[in-house]
């Protein structure tokens, strides 16, 4: 069994995230797994984040199923209708991606 989005494997972004976000954002849910879940959640290995717009800046709605516990995350950046409306995480035990939904095969 391995722990999930433990921070000293690799990580990645798909090509349909790394075109569609900035770089702070992606680097964003990162630090949200990090800091704000890691050890405070019990995490699956695919969670989903929702991008939201709240007074012009982004807010990060993060979910997983079969989970209750849902979080709203306030970032400091501009909010544009152009970025993807929902991405996942995925830790297959080796390496982590951030995705579109649009990208999965699970």
């Amino acid at each position: 069994m391995f722990e999930v989005f433990d921070k000293k494997r690799s990580r990645f972004a798909s090509v349909g995230v790394v075109s569609s976000m900035p770089g702070e954002l992606i680097d964003s849910i990162w630090f949200i797994i990090d800091l704000d879940l890691k050890g405070v959640v019990p995490l699956n290995n695919l969670i989903a984040f929702e991008l939201l717009n709240h007074d012009g800046k982004v807010t990060m709605h993060f979910s997983q199923e079969n989970s209750e516990v849902e979080m709203d995350i306030d970032l400091p950046f501009p909010f544009s209708y152009e970025l993807p409306q929902e991405v996942y995480a995925y830790d297959d035990g080796k390496q982590q991606t951030i995705l579109l939904p649009s990208e999965t095969k699970y």
